[in-house]
């Protein structure tokens, strides 16, 4: 018997895959010039279409091709800038993104681009830029929107930099500029209406978490930063200690935050008995408020993404595909901003639900149907306590299946990105991530009450979420005392964590092509390849 999540066609993924190559390609200096590029896939593209039997490499070439002069365009680095030595510049730049910071910071720093500058400067405009300032003595930092007017030491970032760097970081961004030791003259456009809105419920989002919160600061930190992605909330020592025992990505905004949010605001909007119409239209602004108010995170817009997709689906009464969706998600983000193919976030966040959905939801299928309890006692012969605990099975099985998915790309990206191997993980998100779901729900109904007005009850949710996620902190500090269940690692060479990366869907997605036959090798392919990955291309520390 089939299982019912094999099978699943992504028309998507022939679009997103030779672009991701493109682009991959670009950022590793192996292309040609913009025109060349652009010229080449024309040329591709005209003989796909002549010639009908190169249709599948001339188009995969053609894309490919787009992909690497969209890299270039986008990226625009000033190579006559390289050599050149810093120097102090006055710059007008509006800003794109602002980093969260301490409200008693004396500095703030964000992304931007800048729109006007000197005159002998004049080729910086358009270009992308990182900028640390000192706060304005009177008022607060930035918005997004805003131009602002700034002075400081202007220098050049590489064309690439090491993974795990903030450098590295920054150029995988398409940042080309650093505006260091900057000082704010003055704002020269406000903030947009909208940016105002949404730094103003985010505002009201962080006053509302914190009630009740006066004699739990440090675990009430933690709860904002998991309820609204401010990880700067986080202390130096609990971020080691989400970091060491692999849960520290609870505190980005993800599919268990948007499918929690999701579901709330469509039981509400179905007490006011809304046309399906206007319900689909209010869920998703919604959606999309608390999305972009929390900062816009990729995996939060990956989630937001596949959940308009769905509710599309069903408001047009259509079949979903959670592949489709996805693949359709990763197209429409890396069109927006192509160098989010290069982020810890995109990656992470697009890697993991790659692995739920190619080899974690198949495994769990087929272990509940050839695992359960009871299954050769008749139906009738049933009774309430093997209903129940067979419902209990099969949760665990699902649990394991999805953890044993999710480490397979997570402890890839754990030693790429932050050098931390992290074998304890596995135990610890299969107990955390349900418990979390507490503490967001907790958070939701918070969130919800402080809205209307019902403050006692938002202190009470508060306390509750609060209550969960004391246990979880007192549980990890304990967890990674455990010997072996972190230690440092790192690739031999940067391009091995890229490498392994692409490899491991590969094998992914050749697994579930094949239906994860046992001629094909089942389901051990992956695992095999992550452990010749890491006994040859990693190396450990104490």
């Amino acid at each position: 018997m089939d299982l019912r999540s094999l099978g699943h066609r992504a028309p998507a993924l022939w679009l997103l895959l030779p672009f991701a190559v493109g682009l991959a390609a670009g950022h590793g200096g192996i292309s040609l010039a913009p025109g060349w590029s652009l010229g080449l896939a024309a040329l591709a593209l005209a003989t796909a279409i002549l010639v009908p039997p190169l249709w599948v490499p001339g188009f995969l070439a053609s894309v490919a091709l787009t992909g690497c002069a969209y890299y270039e365009l986008t990226r625009a680095r000033l190579v006559d800038w390289d050599p050149l030595p810093p120097r102090e510049a006055r710059l007008v730049v509006r800003i794109d993104r602002m980093f969260p910071t301490d409200p008693s910071a004396l500095r703030w720093s964000g992304l931007g681009h800048v729109v006007g500058t000197e005159r002998h400067l004049a080729d910086l405009v358009g270009q992308r830029i990182y900028l640390s300032a000192a706060r304005p003595r009177q008022g607060r930092p930035p918005l997004r929107s805003a131009e602002v007017a700034v002075v400081g030491v202007l220098s050049t970032l590489p064309r690439s930099a090491p993974t795990g760097s903030f450098e590295g970081y920054l150029t995988s961004a398409g940042i080309n500029l650093r505006l260091a030791r900057g000082r704010m003259e003055r704002e020269i456009t406000p903030p947009s209406g909208y940016h105002r809105f949404c730094a103003a419920a985010l505002a009201r989002f962080d006053t509302i978490l914190q009630l009740g919160m006066d004699r739990q600061a440090e675990l009430g930190g933690v709860y904002r930063a998991m309820m609204l992605g401010q990880k700067q909330e986080l202390s130096d020592e609990q971020d080691t200690l989400f970091l060491q025992s692999g849960t520290l990505h609870l505190f980005a905004i993800s599919g268990l935050h948007i499918s929690a949010i999701a579901i709330a605001i469509q039981f509400l909007l179905a007490i006011t008995r809304l046309p399906r119409s206007a319900q689909f239209a209010v869920a998703l602004a919604a959606l999309w408020l608390y999305v972009d108010a929390t900062g816009r995170a990729p995996s939060a817009v990956r989630a937001f993404v596949m959940m308009a997709l769905f509710n599309s689906a069903r408001l047009l009464r259509v079949p979903g595909n959670s592949l489709a969706a996805l693949a359709t998600a990763a197209v429409v983000m890396l069109m927006l901003d192509p160098m989010q193919l290069f982020s810890a976030g995109f990656q992470m966040s697009y890697g993991i639900v790659a692995a739920l959905l190619l080899l974690g939801l198949p495994l769990s299928e087929e272990w509940k149907r050839d695992r359960s309890l009871f299954r050769t006692l008749p139906e009738a012969a049933k009774r309430r306590v093997h209903r129940w605990s067979n419902i209990g099975w099969t949760k665990i099985l699902t649990a394991v299946a999805f953890g044993l998915a999710a480490t397979l790309v997570g402890t890839i990206s754990g030693v790429s990105f932050f050098g931390l191997l992290t074998p304890g993980s596995f135990f610890a998100n299969l107990v955390l991530i349900p418990v979390s779901l507490f503490v967001i729900t907790g958070g939701l109904g918070a969130l919800i009450c402080g809205l209307v007005g019902l403050w006692p009850l938002a202190i009470v949710f508060n306390h509750a979420a609060v209550l969960v996620l004391g246990g979880i902190d007192l549980a990890l500090r304990a967890w990674v005392k455990v010997p072996g269940t972190f230690g440092t690692s790192a690739f031999r060479a940067d391009w091995l964590g890229a490498a392994a990366f692409a490899a491991m869907l590969a094998v992914m997605a050749w697994g579930y092509a094949h239906r994860w036959a046992r001629p094909a090798g089942g389901y051990w392919p992956p695992f095999v390849l992550l452990a010749i990955l890491l006994a040859v291309g990693t190396t450990c520390g104490k």
